[in-house]
């Protein structure tokens, strides 16, 4: 390995352990405690070395959050064998379901924390990209389902936004702890419950 091959492998470790390091602080402290001089200290690096990768802790978070996208996109691959555009529909909300209440912080930080879009504001990016992604992907099931005939007068932009403000909003308020205003012993349930229950009205919609 000659040296340009090395000085860039260690600047990839480096940025490795930079967020690894925010990932751990972030799950331990939360976004607002963890600040840059928190991640040098645990890396044992000065702060200005990671202003070297990063201009500022918001654009840590978003690296992490693209992380997070990663992953969840990864689970969606088996959907690319699910040929009914309903019956992938319904899965895609079970693993976005799943997802969420098995990574609760994660999903915080990709779906709830100001971090990433605040980063993506203040940058040249034109668009809110792991988001839109995710979201293009939903909207082009729910065109899918329009083109075999479900969902007859209902345009697919809308009813995509439905769609995904309803499950978000299931797992928000469960990982919010809002959902102990239902019945103690269906704090496990609930949203999986809900869940089902709100394919039951898509059902019902798209006959």
């Amino acid at each position: 390995m000659g040296i340009a091959e090395r000085k860039e492998r260690d600047k990839e470790e480096l940025r490795e352990r930079i967020l690894v390091a925010a990932k751990t602080l972030f799950l331990e402290k939360g976004v607002e405690k963890t600040s840059i001089r928190n991640i040098a200290d645990l890396i044992e690096y000065s702060p200005g070395s990671i202003y070297h990768y990063f201009k500022d802790k918001n654009e840590i978070f978003h690296a992490l959050h693209q992380g997070g996208f990663q992953q969840l996109m990864s689970r969606m691959e088996v959907l690319a064998a699910v040929s009914n555009p309903m019956e992938r529909l319904k899965r895609m909300g079970a693993i976005y379901v799943d997802f969420a209440l098995e990574n609760p912080d994660m999903y915080d930080l990709m779906f709830i924390k100001d971090a990433p879009i605040l980063h993506v504001s203040n940058s040249n990016e034109e668009q809110w990209k792991e988001g839109f992604g995710t979201f293009n992907f939903l909207r082009s099931t729910i065109k899918e389902c329009i083109d075999v005939g479900h969902f007859r007068g209902h345009e697919e932009e809308a009813l995509s936004f439905l769609v995904w403000s309803t499950v978000h909003g299931m797992v928000s308020l469960r990982i919010r702890r809002r959902c102990e205003v239902v019945l103690a012993q269906r704090q496990d349930t609930i949203v999986h419950d809900g869940l089902n229950e709100f394919f039951s009205i898509l059902d019902r919609l798209s006959s």
